[in-house]
């Protein structure tokens, strides 16, 4: 059975990335993209499924770990009766093929230690053809090739690349795994030091931009990294997350694939983004949005390949027994072919709050915008799978008419700000936003409640409300948001985290952290300072040791659950850290 969620940590280079435990395992890696097949996938099963473990062979090791100040370069300490040693993990930046780096240093004594490789293509179900070669080995596998090379003697047996060998103190072996596609040749020797060192100033040079004060910099620093390391660096393009199937319930059944491009999360990250000063990056997304949705808004998707490429057909894994036994272990994800209304407004507002912050708009992006617009005048009254992708029946969710509002208004004022006052069209969206503006006022208001409610109708209250005064829909101080944010508090909130929505279920699903850090945006927009650093203190705690926080908590098992780390709960991290600490750029436009 594999480790707890919060015990691994996040190694990346921008095109992919590896999950590594604090057992020395990396248990999770797909090559050469994010959304390819994983060639080590023991964090949804068992070793045999693939993994590489460099650790001491005493089983009473312990250990500690740390990412190097300011990069994505993590070192793992290992202490035992003999003596100390360190294992540093990265991915160098692409100049030809992927690899992935595992430097193991002497610190004190002499340290016994093992070396287990085990390949496994196909999400863990084929064993590459592996066999020496000149300074390591070579496994290939259908469009795959991999090559290890390493100063240790290693063994080859049914498959696996084992070997022991000792680390004195003030001894570095490098060892080396690369990939490349099976019918070129294979990667050149790597200088892994060089690789370190250019890695480091990489992910130093990058984050050195940031200067904004905060009362959270280590926490906003370490976001914002995890965060570049979620972005494609060849489309510009951010992904969820990089793992798929990892359970929102313990032992359930939503376990859904993460490897892929939200526009709603990625449009949540521009405002992040530009407050933090990262404007290069929100107009790499603004280009990538451009590309992925072509000419065709009323096809728009709420998710894309990293590419921009649209089909994610959903197939399960049915060889894989699951994290922690949750199955099924679902590749592709079927949600991209839902209709959420929100996001037609989520990806306008983006595109005004950039253009807003200077990164502005081409002839082309106008058009798309005004497209969308006239979209979201043709669909806003339709029902939707809403913004948490239920797969059950299309309803009337409230936060899905309030971002048909606000991708309304948000074209408008683009409009308008680009000299178009005189348009007839306009004039038609300016009474159409008065119009969907009363219609949710009327039909989204529960009066006995005296709240706003999850879906018109309906009688409960749903997290996703506490975006409305975020957005700008109604004043901080309107007596009805006030009353809905109460509500929440009181209906929600679990050891002081939020959850998405009311539970019925015995053994619900954790508190999704991206919620509490809204509470906390909520609190400090009300004047509830202290408040306000209460709840994002609380969920900030929840982060594991290096800084990584999941899709959500599990309160009751007080351990992370659902993808990791999560693309959102950073965004959403960073975007209170700074609204906390000082004046940003509004999602509501001010």
């Amino acid at each position: 059975m594999p480790a707890l969620i919060e015990d691994y940590a996040l190694v990346a280079d921008g095109e992919t990335a590896a999950l590594i435990g604090r057992d020395g395992s990396v248990d999770w890696l797909c090559w050469p993209r994010f959304d390819s097949d994983a060639c080590f996938a023991a964090l949804l099963g068992r070793p045999e499924h693939g993994r590489w473990q460099i650790a001491p062979t005493d089983p009473a090791a312990r250990s500690t770990r740390r990412y190097q100040p300011d990069t994505m370069v993590l070192e793992t300490d290992f202490a035992t009766a003999g003596g100390a040693v360190r294992v540093i993990d990265f991915m160098p930046l692409r100049d030809g093929g992927p690899a992935l780096v595992r430097i193991v240093a002497g610190l004190d004594g002499s340290v016994a230690m093992r070396l287990d490789l085990r390949l496994r293509f196909d999400y863990g179900r084929i064993r590459p053809w592996t066999e020496a070669c000149e300074g390591g080995f070579v496994a290939r596998c259908g469009p795959d090739q991999t090559i290890l090379r390493g100063p240790a003697a290693m063994t080859l047996h049914d498959g696996n690349i084992t070997g022991t060998f000792r680390v004195s103190a003030g001894q570095r072996l490098a060892f080396v795994l690369s990939h490349a596609a099976s019918y070129h040749a294979l990667p050149a020797h790597m200088d892994a030091e060089a690789a370190l060192a250019a890695t480091e100033a990489y992910w130093r040079n990058w984050i050195g931009r940031f200067d904004r004060p905060t009362r959270w910099p280590e926490a906003t620093r370490r976001s914002l990294l995890t965060l570049k390391a979620l972005i494609n660096r060849p489309s510009g393009g951010l992904i969820a997350s990089v793992t798929t199937s990892l359970p929102e319930r313990p032992g359930g059944r939503l376990n859904w694939d993460y490897r892929y491009c939200w526009l709603r999360d990625t449009s949540f990250a521009v405002t992040a983004l530009l407050n933090a000063g990262y404007h290069d990056e929100a107009r790499r997304w603004r280009d990538w949005l451009l590309r992925a949705i072509g000419a065709a808004p009323r096809h728009m998707q709420i998710m894309y390949r990293i590419d921009g490429g649209r089909h994610l057909h959903e197939w399960e894994a049915d060889w894989l027994p699951g994290f922690r036994w949750a199955r099924p272990v679902h590749i592709g994800n079927a949600a991209a072919t839902q209709r959420q209304i929100d996001v037609f407004g989520e990806v306008l507002e983006s595109l005004a709050l950039a253009h807003q912050a200077g990164v502005t708009l081409s002839p082309q992006g106008f058009a798309l915008a005004s497209e969308i617009a006239g979209e979201l005048e043709r669909i806003w009254r339709e029902p939707d799978q809403g913004l948490w992708e239920s797969r059950g029946e299309p309803q009337h969710y409230t936060y899905s008419k309030v971002m048909a509002w606000v991708g309304v208004d948000r074209f408008v004022r683009m409009a308008e700000a680009n000299g178009h006052h005189a348009d007839g069209d306009l004039a038609f969206l300016r009474t159409l936003r008065t119009a969907i503006h009363d219609e949710i006022c009327r039909e989204a208001f529960h009066p006995g409640r005296g709240t706003f409610v999850r879906t018109f109708g309906g009688e409960e209250v749903d997290a996703s409300l506490l975006l409305l005064p975020l957005v700008g829909f109604l004043p901080i101080d309107d007596a009805r948001i006030g009353a809905t944010i109460a509500a929440i508090e009181r209906e929600l909130m679990e050891d002081g985290l939020v959850r998405r929505h009311q539970t019925h279920h015995p053994d619900p699903q954790g508190a999704f952290l991206a919620c509490s850090f809204w509470l906390a945006d909520c609190r400090n927009m009300q004047g509830r300072h202290d408040a306000a650093r209460a709840a994002f203190e609380r969920a900030l705690d929840v982060r594991n040791d290096v800084g990584l926080l999941a899709e959500e908590y599990d309160i009751r098992g007080r351990h992370l659950s659902g993808n990791f780390p999560l693309a959102l709960s950073h965004v959403a991290l960073i975007t209170s850290a700074l609204g906390l600490s000082g004046p940003v750029l509004q999602k509501g436009g001010g």
